[in-house]
């Protein structure tokens, strides 16, 4: 019988000691996410998860911030809040995300763009050259761009718009021959509803004072680098606000706008 006991405690051991080896191998290759785009469109703009957290799980990635106050954009572990007024400030620990998307940067694919494309071939660029369209993809450029046009909403007051009503009054910012980095992610078609399928991403500048969700760009010069990624790790909101809407529509369309 104790011959057992010991069978089936070392049994017990390797197993928990081969999901702990399992988590530490995948980790660095995992998206974490907090809530949904389709709580985010409905306007569920306050979440659970503080930034604290969230920078457990990621030193690079995109979101927002409670109240949908400003887009953020997390780079080689330090975090900003880019606010409607296109300044970028550090982020406090203290703060929380009702949608934020970030990964432990390490890329796999590094190539450089030595030619002027804009957002649209870019797209079909990278399209071309991923080798599959069915895993994730952390992005980063960094380098000259003759043309970036980004933008960021105000923060709401509740009761919180969805989130067509709450770009209207975005601000939008251009910038001209500027240096800095576009980070973001390329998510496959099944992830509707979930995340944003297909390219998002957000822009900072080199001095990483000014930036915001990314619209338009022109790149001159720059390095590309592509994390492919194959795990999803994601954290629901637990309030009412999230337990109560509706996320059965299909809100394809009005989010491809928004985003463009």
């Amino acid at each position: 019988m104790k011959f057992y006991c010991h069978i089936l405690s070392a049994a017990l051991f390797a197993i928990a000691l081969a999901g702990c080896l399992y988590h530490q191998n995948i980790e660095k290759d995992v998206l974490f996410q907090t809530s949904t785009i389709n709580a985010l469109l409905e306007g569920v703009y306050d979440g659970d998860t503080a930034y604290k957290e969230i920078e457990k799980h990621g030193d690079f990635g995109i979101g927002t911030f409670n109240a949908l106050d400003g887009e953020m954009i997390g780079l080689d572990g330090i975090f900003y809040q880019i606010k409607s007024d296109g300044i970028a400030y550090l982020v406090d620990d203290s703060m929380k995300s009702p949608f934020a998307v970030v990964t432990f940067f390490e890329p796999d694919k590094t190539l450089l763009i030595d030619k002027s494309i804009d957002y649209n071939q870019l797209e079909e660029y990278l399209d071309n050259l991923i080798p599959t369209k069915n895993i994730f993809y952390a992005i980063k450029f960094e380098g000259l761009f003759s043309y970036i046009k980004v933008r960021s909403a105000p923060r709401q007051n509740k009761p919180y718009p969805p989130l067509v009503d709450a770009v209207k009054d975005q601000t939008v910012f251009e910038f001209y021959n500027v240096r800095g980095m576009i980070v973001g992610f390329r998510l496959p078609d099944y992830m509707k509803g979930l995340n944003v399928p297909g390219y998002h991403f957000h822009f900072i500048t080199e001095d990483r004072k000014a930036g915001g969700h990314l619209l338009e760009c022109i790149i001159q010069n720059a390095t590309a680098e592509l994390d492919y990624t194959t795990g999803l790790y994601m954290v629901l909101p637990e309030h009412d606000a999230f337990y109560r809407t509706d996320l059965s529509e299909d809100r394809q369309k009005e989010l491809e706008n928004i985003e463009r």
